[in-house]
C-alpha cells in the first residue's frame, strides 16, 4: 500500500514540475553579482515593466495592479501608502481626527495642492470623487471597499428608502434588522492615540468641528433600505410578514449620491461617517477607489476624460504619452503640492505580459525594476542567489471556493474531505515560491496575529468523511480509489483563464482523484464571465479564489465573508459578523486581534473555502533603484523612489522593510 501511495505522489509531483517548468532558461547562463548589467539611466527615469496593458486610467474603475501602480503615480488621496508597511501617511490631507469609536474621521486638507492644470485642490473634490465611484454606472469594481460609508452600499445597489408620506417619516433598519447591539464600551480618543502606528496624525485635542444638519442626519438612526427592483423587493418582503405590513402603503425614495457620508465640512475639511466602526479605515483610503478625479474635465469630456490630451491629474507625476500596447509615460509634475522632494523626472511603464521576454530586457539593461512574480520558475536557481532578486512575503492568498448552496457541497463533512485530501506541501514545493496555507489570511504579514489553523492533509481521514456522509469510498486492486455513488457528474472546478490558473486546478483534479477515487471537471472562463459566475453562484462544485489585501489588517481578507452573498461561496453567518463586529469595538491591538483569529477559526470550521497557498514576492530590481520596497501588497508610492548613482549606496540584498 505505501509503495502504490508514493509512486502515485511521485508521479503526481513530476507532472506538477512539468506543468511548471514550461520555459527555457538557457539564456541563464552567468556567474554576476547581479542579473545582467547595472548603469544606472543617464537621466533621473525609471523604466518599469508594468505587465499587461492598462484597462483604463480612471483610478474609480479597474482592480488589477498594473492599474493601481499608473494610478499611485498620477493621483492621490486624502493619505498614501508608507512605501514599507503600507500604512496611512499624509498626502492631502495633512492630519486627521477620529471620533471615540473609529465610526468617524475628519481630514484637514493642505492649502497647497494643486491639479496638474494648476487649479486648487479642496474638499468639493473629494466629495465628488467618491460619490462618482460609487456611481452604478461607472461599474467600479472594488466599489465595495467604500460600503462602509454610511449609505454607500444602499447607493452602489440602486436601493431605495422608505417613506410615510403623511408624517414624513423614514422607517428605520433598528426596527427590523436582527443586527446585534454595540458589544462594547466607547473607545476613548487618548486610548485611540496609544494603538501602535507607523504614523499617528490624530491631534491631542482634537479642534471641534461644525454639528452641521448633515452630520445629525448620519448620528440619526439608519433608514431602512430596500432593493429598487420591484421583484426583488417583494420576494424580501414576502419572507417578512412584520416588514411587508409596515411597508405597505409607503413611498419609496432613490438612495442619491447626497445620501452617502462624505461632507465638506469647509473647503479644506472633509468628514466621512461610517456605518459601522472601522480602526483601519484611514489605511483603506490609500486605495485607487479613494483617489482624486477631476470633476471639470470629466463633465466636459465624458468617457474620453483619460485621453492624454484631456487627462488633468494630481499626483506626483502626470501624463507625458500613451503609446497603447506599448508603454505609458509619465513625466514630474510641477503642479505637485511636494514637487521638491520628488527626484524621478520621468516613469516609463512597459507593457508586457511575457515575463522571458521581461527579464532579457531587465538583464541588457532596458528595465530597472519588474513586476512581482515576474522571475518564471525554471529560472530561480539562477536568479533567486542575485543580489538584485526580491524575496518577502506577500498579503496575498490562494483558495478555492465551494457552493455551499447546493448538494453535495452542502454538507460540512463533504467539503471537509475535500480539503483534507489536498497535499499542499508538494504543490508549494513545485511552485517553489508560495507556503502552503490551511488559514484564509496570509502567512508572516500581521506581526503578533495568532492565525488559527485548519485541518491539514489527511487523506484516510478524507475518505472515512466522504464515508460518513454516505457517499463510501473503496480500493481497487491497484491500490488506486473509488467513490462510484459521489454525484460528481455535475460538478466542476471553473478558473479564469491562466496558464498558472490551469496549472493549480490541474492539480487539485489529479489530488481529488487519487486521494478520494473522484474526478472533477475543469471549465477556464474569461475573466469578465468567471467572476459573474463565481460572485452569483451560477456555479456548482467548486471556484478558484485569490485575493490580496487591499489594506494591512487581518479583515481585509476576512470581511470577504462579512455580508450575505459578498463571499462566492453562498456561506454566510450573523456569528461570524457578531465577532469581526466586537474585534472592531475593541481598542487593544493584541486582543482585538485575539478576536478576529477566533472569528477566522469559526469560518475555517464552517469550510466554505479551501486555503491553499501564500505567495511570496518574486522579482528583481537593479541596486540603482531605490526607495522601491517588496512590500506585502508590491505597491509603490513613486514620489519615494530614485535613481542612486554612488554604488558605495546600492541594495546589495533586498531592501529590508524594518524602520
Amino acid at each position: 500500500m505505501a509503495s502504490v501511495y508514493l509512486k502515485q505522489l511521485i508521479t503526481g509531483v513530476a507532472i506538477s514540475s512539468l506543468i511548471f517548468a514550461t520555459i527555457s532558461c538557457k539564456v541563464l547562463a552567468t556567474n554576476e553579482e547581479f542579473f545582467g548589467k547595472t548603469t544606472p539611466p543617464a537621466r533621473n527615469l525609471l523604466r518599469y515593466v508594468n505587465g499587461p496593458e492598462p484597462e483604463s486610467l480612471d483610478p474609480a474603475v479597474s482592480s488589477g495592479q498594473s492599474e493601481a501602480h499608473i494610478y499611485m503615480a498620477l493621483y492621490e488621496g486624502l493619505v498614501e501608502y508608507h512605501p514599507k508597511s503600507l500604512n496611512a501617511i499624509p498626502a492631502i490631507a495633512e492630519r486627521w481626527d477620529i471620533n471615540n469609536d473609529s465610526s468617524e474621521f475628519v481630514f484637514h486638507l493642505r492649502r497647497n495642492a494643486r491639479w496638474s492644470n494648476g487649479e486648487p485642490i479642496d474638499a468639493h473634490d473629494f466629495v465628488y470623487s467618491i460619490r462618482r465611484a460609487l456611481l452604478p454606472e461607472v461599474a467600479s469594481r472594488t466599489a465595495a471597499l467604500a460600503y462602509y460609508i454610511k449609505y454607500a452600499q444602499a447607493f452602489n445597489e440602486k436601493s431605495v428608502f422608505v417613506r410615510d408620506a403623511g408624517s414624513n417619516q423614514f422607517l428605520l433598519d433598528s426596527d427590523f434588522a436582527s443586527r446585534s447591539a454595540s458589544l462594547s464600551e466607547p473607545i476613548s480618543q487618548k486610548s485611540l492615540k496609544a494603538n501602535e502606528r507607523e504614523y499617528q496624525p490624530t491631534t491631542a485635542q482634537p479642534e471641534p468641528h461644525p454639528d452641521t444638519a448633515f452630520h445629525q442626519l448620519m448620528h440619526s438612526p439608519g433608514r431602512l433600505v430596500l432593493p429598487a427592483d420591484e421583484k426583488k423587493r417583494n420576494k424580501l418582503l414576502a419572507g417578512n410578514a412584520k416588514l411587508g405590513t409596515a411597508v405597505a402603503g409607503k413611498e419609496f425614495v432613490k438612495v442619491t449620491g447626497e445620501d452617502i457620508g462624505v461632507e465638506a465640512v469647509d473647503n479644506y475639511t472633509v468628514r466621512i461617517s461610517l456605518s459601522q466602526p472601522a480602526p483601519y479605515f484611514v489605511d483603506l483610503m490609500a486605495h485607487q477607489l479613494f483617489r482624486l478625479v477631476p470633476r471639470k474635465t470629466i463633465e466636459k469630456y465624458g468617457a474620453a476624460w483619460t485621453a492624454p490630451a484631456n487627462i488633468v491629474t494630481c499626483g506626483a507625476f502626470k501624463v507625458k504619452w500613451w503609446k497603447p500596447n506599448n508603454e505609458l509615460v509619465v513625466e514630474r509634475d510641477p503642479m505637485y503640492w511636494d514637487v521638491a522632494n520628488v527626484q524621478l523626472e520621468e516613469i516609463r511603464f512597459y507593457t508586457s505580459s511575457d515575463h522571458p521576454t521581461s527579464m532579457n530586457l531587465y538583464r541588457v539593461g532596458e528595465a530597472d525594476a519588474l513586476l512581482n512574480h515576474s522571475v518564471p520558475n525554471p529560472w530561480l536557481d539562477v536568479i533567486r542567489p542575485k543580489k538584485d532578486y526580491m524575496d518577502a512575503a506577500e498579503a496575498v492568498i490562494t483558495y478555492i471556493l465551494m457552493n455551499t448552496t447546493q448538494p453535495p457541497m452542502n454538507d460540512l463533512r463533504v467539503r471537509r474531505a475535500f480539503n483534507m485530501a489536498i497535499d499542499k506541501v508538494t504543490y508549494s514545493k513545485a511552485k517553489r515560491t508560495t507556503t502552503p496555507l490551511s488559514a484564509f489570511t496570509p502567512q508572516g504579514i500581521f506581526v503578533g496575529y495568532p492565525q488559527p489553523k485548519g485541518e491539514p492533509f489527511d487523506p484516510d481521514q478524507a475518505r472515512r468523511l466522504l464515508g460518513a456522509a454516505g457517499f463510501p469510498v473503496t480500493q481497487n486492486a491497484d491500490g488506486s480509489f473509488a467513490c462510484e455513488s459521489f454525484p460528481a457528474a455535475g460538478l466542476t472546478l471553473i478558473y479564469p483563464t491562466h496558464s498558472s490558473n490551469r496549472a493549480l486546478s490541474e492539480f487539485m483534479q489529479a489530488q481529488w482523484k487519487q486521494n478520494l477515487g473522484i474526478t472533477i471537471s475543469l471549465s477556464n472562463m474569461e475573466s469578465k464571465t468567471y467572476y459573474a459566475a463565481r460572485n452569483n453562484l451560477e456555479y456548482k462544485g467548486f471556484a478558484l479564489g485569490i485575493w490580496g489585501a487591499d489594506y494591512m489588517d487581518p479583515t481585509s481578507f476576512l470581511n470577504i465573508f462579512l455580508t450575505p452573498g459578498d463571499s462566492g461561496s453562498g456561506w454566510w453567518d450573523q456569528k461570524y459578523v457578531d465577532l469581526l463586529e466586537e474585534a472592531n469595538h475593541t481598542l487593544d491591538r493584541q486582543k482585538r486581534y485575539e478576536l478576529l483569529a477566533k472569528a477566522e477559526k469559526y469560518m475555517l470550521d464552517a469550510q466554505p473555502i479551501i486555503p491553499i497557498e501564500t505567495p511570496s514576492v518574486n522579482w528583481v530590481k537593479k541596486p540603482y533603484v531605490k526607495g522601491m520596497y517588496p512590500n506585502p501588497a508590491s505597491l509603490y508610492p513613486w514620489k519615494f523612489v530614485y535613481i542612486e548613482r554612488d554604488s558605495s549606496k546600492w541594495d546589495y540584498k533586498t531592501p529590508s522593510l524594518a524602520d
